[in-house]
């Protein structure tokens, strides 16, 4: 086929490119489509893990209602050992540490509690501190527990820690610190909290009361109702 001088001059020009630039286009070419590849493996293959770790939480759930706290801890140790990154694995060691506790073995309880502190994200931190002061209290690891409940919270976890503050210090006998805490507790809580008449029963338990700048409105209009 004939070219007229104006094509030739482009169709030079062209070879003149690539040969100067073709293998380069080649290759970042290659590297683009097995970047590309790699990513959709990669993919597929956490969906596949997630699958996977679901099936075996379901197994530990399962295992949960069976009240099997051997199997729990197994299958909470095979979820750990092979799906570490996954959301699966501190939900199933506070599952484990839970059962274990009630199994009486505080010694296991405390490392899934430990584990889930340590591997979680900031919710399930809170969750396992907050439940390992309350082990440490049980074994009357008083200064443990303080240390514990005096790391970082979430800020949702306000009444809670400061309840268990509360519950820490009453059993050394530090009542004064632990009217105090009581306070916070009731303090941060909503007024219509479940746990909010409890904290207000621990408090006055120990010869305290609630301020009226810390009261909730229901509180103070039944209050005033009374008192009419």
């Amino acid at each position: 086929m004939a070219y007229d001088h104006q094509e030739q001059e482009q169709l030079d020009s062209f070879k003149a490119f690539w040969s100067q630039y073709g293998n380069i286009i080649i290759w970042v070419l290659i590297l683009a489509l097995g970047s590309y590849a790699g990513w959709n493996y990669w993919k597929t293959h956490q969906r596949n893990k997630s699958v996977e770790a679901s099936a075996l939480y379901d197994e530990l759930q399962t295992s949960l209602l069976a009240n099997d706290n051997a199997k729990v801890q197994r299958v909470a140790g095979d979820i750990r050992a092979k799906y570490e990154s996954s959301a699966y694995a501190p939900m199933a060691a506070l599952a484990a540490a839970k059962t274990a506790f009630e199994a009486n073995d505080l010694k296991t309880a405390k490392a899934q509690l430990q584990w889930a502190a340590e591997h979680g994200n900031d919710e399930y931190k809170s969750i396992a501190n907050l439940r390992l002061a309350g082990v440490l209290l049980d074994e009357k690891a008083f200064d443990e527990a303080l240390k514990v409940l005096n790391g970082k919270f979430l800020p949702q976890f306000t009444s809670e820690v400061n309840d268990r503050k509360g519950d820490v210090l009453v059993a050394q006998n530090k009542l004064n610190e632990a009217r105090a805490a009581y306070v916070a507790a009731i303090a941060a809580m909503d007024p219509n909290a479940p746990g909010r008449q409890l904290v207000q029963i621990k408090l006055e338990a120990i010869g305290g009361t609630v301020p009226a700048d810390k009261k909730s409105e229901q509180e103070k209009a039944a209050e005033q109702k009374a008192a009419a």
